[in-house]
């Protein structure tokens, strides 16, 4: 999936309780796709990497740096997520909500993402598995994920508005 949508769904799904956890859900929801691509981007932007021509479509697999698919393979992997929450959760002594979303924005790349280009590497290092999705530029992908997040975020709103209201009428009420 891209990465804006990712963001979107961590944080409709993660990051409803505030505003900050908000942005923490949407930042740690993009934060896979950051920590491989942003950073090949960065490096490319840079100069030290040569840079990619993306305007035929996705480059060969060999046109990518050996980094950015050893870093995808961590960043992508549900195996290296779930330790990760064991850790933060060991150290806060709570489950942190919002990083929820990264282990969300891997999943929906299972599914999302074909062997031609970056499958996902969900349970490295354990295994290479990948399963062979569809892409998620596809029509039949892009479309509905665009509509179930406008839909999604529709009902926080008017869910949001109906508390609201309901709150104000609570405080407006004498009792």
């Amino acid at each position: 999936m891209d990465i804006f949508s990712h963001g979107l769904w961590g944080g409709v799904g993660f990051g409803r309780k505030t505003k900050s956890y908000f942005l923490q859900a949407v930042f740690l929801g993009m934060l896979p796709d950051l920590m491989s691509f942003g950073i090949h981007n960065a490096a490319m932007h840079m100069g030290f990497v040569p840079m990619i021509d993306w305007s035929k479509g996705h480059p060969t697999m060999n046109e990518i740096p050996l980094f950015v698919h050893r870093l995808y393979d961590i960043s992508h992997s549900l195996v290296i997520f779930s330790l990760a929450f064991a850790l933060i959760w060991f150290i806060r002594k709570k489950p942190y909500i919002p990083f929820l979303s990264y282990g969300f924005a891997v999943a929906l790349d299972i599914p999302t993402h074909s062997k031609d280009f970056f499958a996902t590497p969900f349970l490295w290092p354990i295994s290479d598995y990948q399963f062979d999705g569809v892409s998620w530029g596809h029509p039949y992908i892009f479309f509905p994920n665009v509509i179930l997040l406008v839909l999604a975020y529709l009902a926080w709103y008017l869910f949001w508005r109906k508390r609201v209201k309901k709150r104000t009428n609570q405080l407006s009420t004498p009792g």
